[in-house]
């Protein structure tokens, strides 16, 4: 970073600008702002990477990763500032201006958080915006990656296959995804029965504490190392950077996804994908999406359908075989397999898990930032231990017809494999052995909905989510961090979150992990500084 002084004259001229940009009580926004003027000696050569509420760019940025339109009301709180770094070396002054100044920070990489989290905030607050911290540098001769916090899983797919077509990397099915987030909360894929999660084969990162260090592996510790690979990196820092091992695919997948409706015995084959798809060779996965449509064999208007969807590590011929041996139920025939290399699978899975028809699509559509349609939605997850029994699916399946659920979906994802082989403690993603799948809802509804009219979505969520309750884990109801839920329990708005407290939802996403991950919060933020709704909470006085 550059350090010579810019002139007198800038300098007053920059806190002019600032100052009239704020309403008159936005004290802690202005001493930011004064603070980063301080800092930056420089200042000119960061002024176009920060955003505030004057600024014609302002809505423009902050919009551009929000990823669900809950959050983008009017009535949202909004940041103060936005900054978008270029460099990690701008980060620290950020941090330390943002204590100064009595402001949170939120750290946003891709805006694919359920909760919007990221950013915001029911405090002052501003936004540090890793949208310029995106490089992905691969090494496919030692099979490993440097990839910036703000890079996209898109992109790291893209970059990985101009190195390698026998090298790819078990993250999630959305392109859109940041990888900050995503490898901190776990991250999983159509990969995780052969290679574990996102999180599992991190090996290195870099991370921003509060005291500005920008710290590796070695230096923060194994126990930081530990938390941020399935714990939350917000809670702890700002993640800048990760190193990742790169895992082998062969140079031809098999990838397919077949329909079937109610009348084509839909539930019946859901319910025995249940007993074979945690069970099934690693190199093959096979999800579920249950979901609303138009009936063409029914007195009824619309049906549910079930969408089997796969990526096999081989040949269609091989995977046929196995579908034989293991789900004959399922009927798959060579027509509906398709032959491709694994970056393409991934562009062909992405398709079908946003529910959309399957089209050709250059690679390079893995490079976009944006959705092409971004509405309104609340997710909630589930673990799921025992099968469950045919009439409680057909019972689920019927809230699905329910007004509410019109643009709704369910999502089962298959566990075993390698998720069985490692130790709940190993990352502080603990749901592993013992889980069949992961049961997922997500409750999706229009931009234009009014307020009144959006409440009634919510409602159905906490219906369905109720209605489920026999059929899940319990004791505790287990819930996947990367799906962030609040309705599990928050932490107070003014920080004094105590460690009881935080345990009523801490538990549901970590487990027996979530008393580790308080240890390393006490040790590496005593004071609380890096805090959300659900961030992890020091330990602060015996009382607690």
């Amino acid at each position: 970073m550059k350090t010579h002084s810019i002139s007198t004259l800038t300098f007053i001229l920059l806190l002019l600008i600032f100052s009239y940009s704020l309403p008159a009580s936005a004290d802690g926004h202005e001493n930011f702002l004064k603070c980063l003027s301080q800092e930056f000696q420089n200042f000119s050569s960061i002024s176009n990477l920060v955003y505030t509420t004057s600024n014609s760019s302002y809505t423009s940025i902050l919009q551009f990763s929000i990823q669900n339109l809950r959050f983008a009301s009017k009535s949202t709180p909004k940041p103060q500032v936005i900054i978008t770094p270029e460099h990690e070396s701008q980060i620290p002054p950020l941090i330390h201006c943002a204590k100064q100044s009595g402001s949170e920070i939120r750290t946003r990489s891709g805006g694919h958080d359920f909760e919007g989290l990221s950013y915001v905030s029911q405090v002052s607050f501003v936004i540090i915006d890793l949208i310029n911290l995106s490089e992905v540098t691969v090494d496919a001769e030692k099979k490993t990656a440097w990839i910036e916090a703000g890079a996209t899983l898109g992109s790291i797919y893209y970059k990985i296959a101009q190195k390698s077509s026998i090298l790819g990397f078990p993250a999630g099915l959305c392109p859109t995804v940041g990888a900050g987030g995503h490898f901190s909360g776990g991250g999983y894929g159509t990969l995780h029965r052969k290679y574990g999660l996102a999180a599992d084969n991190v090996i290195d990162a870099r991370i921003i504490d509060v005291n500005g260090r920008i710290l590796n592996r070695k230096s923060m510790g194994e126990d930081l190392f530990w938390a941020i690979r399935g714990g939350g990196g917000a809670s702890f820092g700002v993640i800048v950077a990760w190193k990742v091992q790169l895992v082998d695919v062969p140079e031809t997948v098999t990838v397919f996804s077949v329909a079937r409706t109610l009348e084509e015995n839909a539930t019946q084959l859901v319910h025995r994908w249940q007993y074979v798809a945690p069970k099934l060779d690693k190199d093959l996965f096979i999800a579920v999406l249950l979901y609303r449509v138009n009936s063409s064999s029914s007195s009824r208007n619309v049906t549910i359908q079930a969408t089997f969807f796969s990526l096999f590590l081989g040949g269609a011929d091989r995977l046929l075989s196995l579908m034989r041996g293991t789900f004959p139920e399922l009927g798959l025939v060579r027509e509906d397999c398709f032959e491709t290399s694994w970056v393409e699978s991934t562009l062909y899975l992405s398709q079908v898990f946003l529910l959309k028809p399957f089209h050709q699509e250059p690679l390079e559509v893995l490079l976009n930032r944006t959705q092409s349609s971004v509405k309104q939605f609340k997710g909630r997850s589930d673990y799921v231990q025992q099968p469950i029994p045919r009439n409680g699916l057909e019972s689920i399946v019927r809230l699905l017809y329910e007004d509410e659920a019109d643009d709704s979906y369910l999502y089962m994802v298959p566990y075993g494999g390698r998720m069985d082989e490692i130790s709940e403690s190993a990352t502080p993603f603990p749901h592993r052995a013992g889980n069949l799948y992961m049961l997922a809802s997500s409750v999706i509804w229009e931009d234009d909905e009014e307020a009144q009219d959006s409440d009634r979505y919510i409602r159905w969520s906490r219906r369905y989510y109720s209605y489920v309750e026999p059929y899940v884990s319990r004791f505790p109801r287990a819930a996947y961090f990367n799906y962030r839920d609040l309705e599990l329990g928050v932490n107070d708005i003014n920080g004094n979150t105590s460690y009881a407290q935080a345990r009523v939802w801490g538990i549901k996403y970590f487990s027996n992990n979530f008393d580790r991950l308080v240890r390393v919060k006490t040790a590496v933020d005593p004071d609380d500084f890096f805090k959300n709704e659900q961030s992890i909470p020091p330990l602060r006085s015996k009382s607690n």
